[in-house]
């Protein structure tokens, strides 16, 4: 068997896992006739709770695993992203690296919603420095809204953000096409379809 078909086959097992720890968890629902609202007041028949995901270790391990595997040939520095949700994604994922082989030391950061009223008033924190490559991350992508916000703030600071990661691309809101129109090449663990095997037109589970 090729790299590439080892690599294939294990990307596909991986996705096989995240959708089912999702569905174990309770971290994703589908209701086709009451639906869920989102942050932008549309209704939606899916609801993809990504805290939750991350509250449980094998699940958020999973994460880190398809993240590295996503990540581990572009050439970064730190990766993070707007609080609160990015947190635990970006530290799971970097605390995964630096135990991985190759070894990758990748610092996290975070952006604040707002830069504090207090000591140094930043808006970003962590450890960065101006000139570092970034990986923005984020646990659900719709219209990209909080994405595009954390990328903005970071390249504000000085660093370089040429890629950026979501858990979920749920393809909707043109979303992908609104973070690739700000030169961003995106990734994305899964998407809405790699649920509907799983979850069919009557809402299995």
């Amino acid at each position: 068997m090729t790299q590439v078909n080892r690599s294939t086959e294990q990307d596909t097992t991986l996705k096989a896992e995240l959708v089912e720890a999702f569905l174990e968890t309770q971290s994703f629902r589908y209701d086709p006739d009451k639906g869920f609202t989102l942050a932008s007041g549309q209704i939606s028949p899916f609801y993809v709770d990504c805290r939750m995901l991350m509250a449980h270790p094998g699940p958020r391990r999973l994460v880190a695993q398809a993240a590295w595997e996503r990540l581990r040939e572009v050439d970064f520095d730190c990766l993070g992203g707007l609080e609160i949700g990015a947190i635990s994604i970006a530290t799971t994922i970097s605390d995964y690296a630096f135990a991985a082989n190759p070894q990758r030391a990748w610092r996290t950061f975070v952006v604040r919603k707002q830069a504090k009223d207090h000591g140094l008033g930043k808006l970003i924190e962590g450890g960065v420095r101006p000139g570092d490559r970034a990986v923005v991350v984020d646990d659900v992508l719709t219209s990209g809204g909080s994405l595009l916000k954390a990328v903005a703030a970071a390249r504000k600071a000085g660093l370089e953000v040429g890629h950026a990661l979501v858990i979920v691309d749920r393809k909707e809101q043109d979303g992908r096409a609104r973070v690739e129109a700000e030169g961003l090449r995106l990734l994305s663990l899964l998407t809405i379809d790699d649920f509907h095997a799983k979850v069919g037109p009557a809402g299995a589970r």
